[in-house]
């Protein structure tokens, strides 16, 4: 297409602000700063294999999951939920990304962990936790949840390795903590709303000609 002076310049693409938070910059996908091994923080260079990056690469991961179960939703409210979690980990992302010593350009409120204990209460209301552990495989968006809240909880687990080297805001751990929760509760809604009676596991089983059965017989 050819140059047209009406079309911004890459200066001002550069500029331009989707959200008083994020502002789109122009640059080629690929950079080769990475080639090496090394990987730009915001604040400092460190290699692929460092704490920092593994934690804001896992959430990574798990928004790219919950994206799955978004896509999947059929309960519009329920996918703007996820979606409105799906912005709050690119917020922690953004924050693990940075360096020590260095300010995040952005910073998730504590408010956003009230919001994620006052749907769990709601979630509960209508599809309470059964006394058994659950075991995944329902339906296959009760599936994905789950999936979600694993990785949730390998984040976690990235974040508190990270936070034994570096310091970390405690929120960002009580975050991921609610999280995993409410993705939990999240699964049984699911099951609840789509009509499947949840497995659950039966632990080990007592065998008839056991020594107890044996006495329970005799009473």
């Amino acid at each position: 297409m050819p140059f047209s002076p009406l079309l911004p310049t890459l200066t001002e693409i550069g500029a331009m602000k989707v959200s008083h938070q994020f502002e789109v910059i122009a640059m080629r996908l690929y950079t080769k700063r990475g080639d090496d091994g090394w990987t730009d923080l915001m604040g400092g260079r460190v290699k692929k294999d460092h704490p920092r990056v593994v934690a804001y690469g896992t959430i990574d991961e798990l928004n790219s999951v919950l994206g799955i179960v978004k896509a999947m939703m059929k309960d519009k409210k329920l996918a703007k939920l996820i979606e409105k979690v799906q912005q709050d980990l690119f917020a922690i992302g953004a924050e693990l990304a940075t360096a020590e010593g260095n300010r995040p350009p952005i910073k998730l409120s504590i408010k956003r962990l009230k919001a994620l204990e006052q749907q769990i209460d709601q979630f509960q209301l209508e599809a309470p936790t059964p006394r058994k552990f659950v075991l995944p495989g329902n339906s296959t968006l009760e599936s994905f949840v789950h999936l979600a809240r694993t990785v949730c909880r390998r984040g976690e687990r990235c974040v508190v390795s990270l936070s034994e080297r570096e310091r970390i805001r405690p929120f960002l751990l009580q975050y991921l903590n609610r999280l995993s929760d409410w993705l939990f509760a999240l699964a049984l809604l699911v099951n609840k709303r789509e009509g499947v009676s949840g497995t659950v596991w039966q632990g080990k089983k007592r065998k008839e000609n056991s020594k107890f059965a044996k006495i329970e017989g005799r009473r």
